[in-house]
């Protein structure tokens, strides 16, 4: 049984250690608060949304109320650079700031297949990368698959419509011969080679970063024509296309990357510890899948089989500083278009994990 007196020193002893504990919490705290990034800081990475060059002004004061302040454009006209520039400033009225572009004159079957005309195509998209250059937007995004199918099936899961994709189903209902005669991973390479010989020396000269997609289902081959970004292998070989080029880089959907699983070279993690402290990762599709192939749905990034917290954790570990957007927004009820119910969520999210890695990371 405890004595008065027993009593009275633990409840000094108690108080001492309160006391100095008051003391040194604070200045830790303190260095923590010191040490941890603010989301704002330009050494941060960038949570964006994609968003078409014609979206409304209400859509533009949603993603302001909803905190967003960055955006990836895709713009699909005349490129010159006083269009852009007033879509530009239409966007920053509303304190959204585009930091990529993407112009569909890439996805040209002229371009593409190495087609008579493929020249006025890339002048369309050389002409776009130095807009961008012009008005400080650094990177460009685009993929290189001209005769892809994306989805076999429309599913419910958790009660919203999501994307599905499963090779058997591909392969016996959907898939058909695209063109007038297949074409091969070489003749994919020659066509792609041409066209970074063309368009690498403009963004190098502009300050733009070209960052290329990978192959989303990454199967080798669909519809009669050979994919090349299915596997590390495929990003290292036009990696060496690009010499020395720093201007080349990923776009990484680090969902596509999943949907591949063991037989990618390297999962979504060793992707972004590979190419991030080279400088050659420049854009991120944030999604999350089911399971990988053969057969896959889409989630929301708080479900499917990867913690995606850790892949934010993973780019603030490498200092990843450019932008990163959620992907393929699942349709909840009572959205439209925009889906900015989806669109909140993922965001919310997003930011939440960002800060917690911004803690963690510094």
């Amino acid at each position: 049984m405890r004595t008065g007196h027993e009593s009275k020193m633990r409840r000094r002893s108690f108080l001492a250690a309160s006391a100095a504990g008051a003391a040194v919490f604070p200045n830790a705290a303190a260095a923590q608060r010191n040490k941890t990034i603010e989301e704002d800081s330009p050494s941060n990475l960038k949570v964006a949304h994609i968003m078409n060059w014609n979206v409304s002004d209400d859509f533009l004061l949603f993603c302001k109320q909803i905190g967003l302040k960055w955006a990836r454009l895709m713009y699909h006209e005349d490129p010159h650079v006083d269009k852009v520039r007033a879509v530009q400033k239409r966007f920053e009225s509303f304190g959204v700031r585009i930091y990529s572009g993407a112009h569909y004159s890439y996805r040209s079957l002229n371009l593409q297949l190495g087609l008579p005309g493929r020249d006025k195509d890339i002048e369309t998209y050389q002409t776009f990368l130095r807009t961008l250059g012009k008005l400080g937007i650094h990177v460009a995004s685009y993929d290189f698959h001209p005769a892809n199918t994306y989805t076999t099936n429309m599913v419910m899961h958790r009660g919203y419509k999501t994307r599905q994709f499963s090779v058997k189903d591909f392969r016996e209902k959907v898939e058909k011969q695209r063109f007038e005669r297949e074409y091969s991973a070489d003749d994919i390479w020659a066509t792609y080679t041409y066209f970074m010989k063309a368009v690498l020396p403009v963004a190098k000269e502009a300050g733009v970063y070209m960052a290329l997609h990978p192959d989303d289902p990454p199967l080798a081959k669909m519809n009669g024509v050979a994919k090349l970004f299915v596997h590390y292998d495929g990003y290292k070989r036009a990696e060496q296309i690009a010499g020395d080029n720093k201007y080349w880089g990923l776009r990484l959907c680090v969902g596509t990357w999943m949907e591949g699983g063991d037989k990618m070279g390297k999962d979504s993690f060793g992707m972004i510890r590979d190419f991030g402290p080279r400088g050659r990762l420049w854009d991120i599709d944030f999604r999350n899948v089911s399971s990988p192939l053969p057969v896959f749905h889409e989630t929301f990034p708080d479900e499917g089989y990867t913690d995606m917290y850790q892949i934010l954790k993973t780019l603030r570990e490498v200092k990843y500083a450019s932008g990163i957007v959620p992907d393929h927004i699942p349709e909840l009820t009572g959205d439209g278009p925009e889906r900015r119910a989806g669109l909140a969520y993922c965001i919310s999210a997003m930011r939440q994990w960002l800060r917690r890695a911004n803690e963690e990371v510094g």
